[in-house]
């Protein structure tokens, strides 16, 4: 089985909109696009360079899909295996993708039979309603979280109406100069809940 890795930037409210650029997804009104940059520094790109150069697939939804479709193939020389990789998009109406390896998955099943497969496992970047789909179907088998402190107020969140109760452990992190977290949280079953001894009891 593959699994499913969603990397994503977020602040600490958990808004995940528009982090690269200020015209990359100004939807209801959104004014903060480009947030991360000056957070960026020598530890940051080199924590990146990682995660990108590893062997896996994509899977997109069509919006982040389209925003890498017209910007990547140009400029690979940054991401090298970018065009050469097989990327995944979920979508009803694309039909005739012009980047080249790509595959259009319909729908959530399709969208499983892939996971359940033999092949690479699948990066996920954006794609914010895709990853609702993904939590709302507890498919989200790792999170690769960057997350930068700042607090917007505004935004769409990356644990939004797709959650749902998921327990994860922890198995890496790193903090930047900049102050940026990258944390790696693994799934680990489900939520155990219990009572919190007071230390007098102890």
């Amino acid at each position: 089985m593959r699994k499913i890795i969603v990397l994503e930037f977020m602040t600490l409210d958990g808004v995940m909109q528009a982090p690269g650029g200020s015209k990359e997804d100004t939807a209801e009104g959104f004014e903060y696009g480009g947030w991360t940059s000056p957070y960026f520094d020598e530890l940051s790109g080199k924590e990146m360079d990682k995660q990108i150069k590893g062997e896996y697939d994509l899977l997109l939804g069509r919006k982040t899909y389209d925003i890498f479709a017209g910007y990547w193939p140009q400029h690979s020389e940054t991401w090298p295996q970018v065009n050469k990789i097989t990327k995944y998009v979920v979508s009803k109406t694309l039909t005739e993708p012009s980047w080249e390896n790509t595959v259009v998955v319909k729908d959530i099943d399709e969208l499983k039979k892939i996971r359940n497969s033999n092949g690479p496992d699948l990066q996920v970047y954006g794609s914010g309603n895709l990853v609702q789909t993904l939590m709302e179907n507890d498919l989200v088998d790792e999170f690769w979280l960057k997350i930068f402190p700042i607090i917007l107020g505004t935004g769409k969140r990356l644990f939004d109406k797709g959650t749902k109760p998921a327990a994860f452990r922890l198995v890496e992190s790193k903090t930047t100069p900049s102050g940026v977290i990258f944390a790696t949280y693994r799934r680990e079953g489900e939520v155990k809940t219990g009572e919190v001894v007071d230390s007098e009891e102890r």
